[in-house]
C-alpha cells in the first residue's frame, strides 16, 4: 500500500515546528546553539523498513533539529499478508559533524505516521538511541489499538538531567534503532491492518531535537 509522497512539503512542515535547543553555559543558564552549521550524513542504513535509497536526512536552519525521512517503511498483518511483513525495522548510523568546541545530545524525538488497524488489531512503534562505542538505551514503546484509521504521532523525551552527550573531541556515530510491529488479532484477522511512519501527504518524517553544550577547554 502506498500513499502520495510529497517529501519536500513534509520536511518543511516538520522543520518549522522544531523545538528550541540550547547549550548550557558555566553559570547554569542556556545559550543559543553554535552559529556554524552542523553536517549530518547517513553512514550506514540497514533493515527491512529502510531499503537502499529510501532514507534521507535534513538539518534545520537553526541547528536545533534534524529530520529523517523514509519512503518505504510499512508493517502489516492480516488478510493475505506475508507473516514476515508484520515487523519492520531500521538501524541508522549517522555521521554528525558539529562545530568545534561543542557537543550535542538528543533531547527528544517526534515520530509521525499513518495507521489502519482493524477492530482487535494492535501495533507498536519503538526506538532506542546510542553513540558508537556506548551501550544502547532502553527501547521506548508507543502502543496503538484498533479500530484506528488516522494519522498518529509519538514523542520520546529525555529529562535534561539524563541527557547523554557525545564525547568531546571524538568522532562517534549516532545510532538510531526503530521498529514497527502489527498484530492482526483474531477479531478481524481476515482484513489487513497496517502501520507506517507515513501520512497521506508525506513520507515517514521523524524529527530529532538537539541539545547543545560547550566542551571544556583543554
Amino acid at each position: 500500500m502506498k500513499h502520495a509522497l510529497l517529501l519536500s512539503g513534509a520536511v518543511a512542515a516538520l522543520l518549522t515546528t522544531a523545538l528550541p535547543a540550547h547549550a548550557q553555559n558555566a553559570s547554569g543558564g542556556f545559550e543559543d546553539p553554535p552559529p556554524d552549521k552542523i553536517v549530518i550524513k547517513v553512514a550506514t542504513v540497514n533493515g527491512s523498513g529502510c531499503p537502499a535509497g529510501t532514507t534521507a536526512v535534513a538539518v534545520s536552519e537553526d541547528n536545533t533539529a534534524f529530520t529523517v525521512t523514509y519512503s518505504d517503511y510499512l508493517a502489516q498483518a492480516g488478510g493475505s499478508s506475508d507473516p514476515t511483513a508484520s515487523r519492520r525495522n531500521c538501524q541508522l548510523s549517522l555521521l554528525v559533524h558539529v562545530p568545534q568546541g561543542f557537543t550535542y545530545a538528543i533531547a527528544s524525538a517526534d515520530y509521525r505516521g499513518y495507521a489502519l488497524l482493524q477492530p482487535g488489531a494492535s501495533a507498536v512503534q519503538r526506538a532506542s538511541y546510542y553513540f558508537q562505542g556506548s551501550s544502547g538505551t532502553v527501547y521506548k514503546n508507543h502502543n496503538f489499538t484498533g479500530a484506528l484509521n488516522d494519522n498518529w504521532q509519538a514523542t520520546d523525551e529525555t529529562d535534561w538531567a539524563q541527557l547523554v552527550y557525545a564525547p568531546c573531541g571524538v568522532q562517534r556515530n549516532f545510532n538510531i534503532n526503530t521498529e514497527l510491529r502489527v498484530n492482526a488479532g483474531t477479531q478481524s484477522s481476515s482484513k489487513v491492518s497496517f502501520m507506517t511512519m507515513d501520512s497521506t501527504d508525506g513520507d515517514i518524517s521523524t524529527t530529532y531535537h538537539m541539545a547543545w553544550k560547550e566542551c571544556p577547554e583543554k
